[in-house]
């Protein structure tokens, strides 16, 4: 589809980090579809800046495969490709891993309060079947461990890889095949108050590695 119809989206003085977002997350979202040419003056009309900020935002985009980037000739949204995913989720589940054992042992109780209120929310927007409430909240429940584990390297791997990852699940993905997790996520923090960073790492793991078989379920869209 074109780009949306608003025009001048956000001001002149827009950060780059902050056109970076838009494009990414009208890619996630699916305003911009697998194979859609993205045209640079659409681009500028929507978020009201010019282009510098915008071949910088690509730029990211493409080191995250989330673009296909064609200097001096066109730039489209890049199709879904299980082995850029299965590539990414092992990233993922690992740097999760690693902030959780990182992060159990300073976890405080408003942190555990934290998960769990995600962890209902994320169920709630399950039952509802709104897939964008549940990326959300399973986004706050992960980020709670990363937030405390404040290792900036996990932080940088986790969002070179975390969009490709948005963009499949909410393009692929059904809510029934996510509840799974609402029960994984229990576990995790019933392991992080016991203080057992080695179980809850383990089982954070393992449902980030959920996410490799549904991909696998799905074959590639190009």
């Amino acid at each position: 589809m074109p780009a949306p119809a608003e025009a001048n989206l956000h001001s002149r003085a827009l950060l780059r980090d902050d056109v970076y977002r838009s494009l990414r997350n009208a890619i996630v979202d699916g305003t911009f579809a697998p194979g859609e040419k993205l045209v640079d003056t659409e681009l500028e009309r929507w978020l009201g800046v010019s282009r510098t900020p915008i071949r910088e935002a690509v730029l990211r985009l493409a080191r995250s495969g989330l673009v296909v980037a064609k200097p001096g000739r066109s730039t489209v949204v890049a199709p879904l490709d299980t082995l850029a995913t299965l590539q990414a989720q092992t990233v993922a589940a690992a740097m999760h891993e690693l902030a959780v054992r990182e992060a159990v042992p300073n976890l405080t109780s408003d942190d555990l309060d934290r998960m769990q209120a995600a962890n209902e929310a994320f169920a709630a927007a399950l039952k509802r079947d709104d897939a964008d409430a549940a990326l959300d909240a399973d986004d706050a429940f992960h980020a709670v461990a990363v937030e405390v584990a404040a290792n900036p390297f996990i932080r940088d791997a986790l969002e070179a890889v975390t969009p490709l990852l948005h963009r499949v699940e909410r393009l692929r993905f059904s809510s029934v095949a996510a509840r799974g997790s609402i029960a994984q996520h229990a576990a995790v923090i019933e392991r992080c108050a016991a203080g057992d960073a080695d179980a809850a790492a383990t089982l954070v793991r393992g449902n980030w590695t959920t996410l490799a078989d549904l991909v696998l379920a799905h074959p590639d869209e190009r």
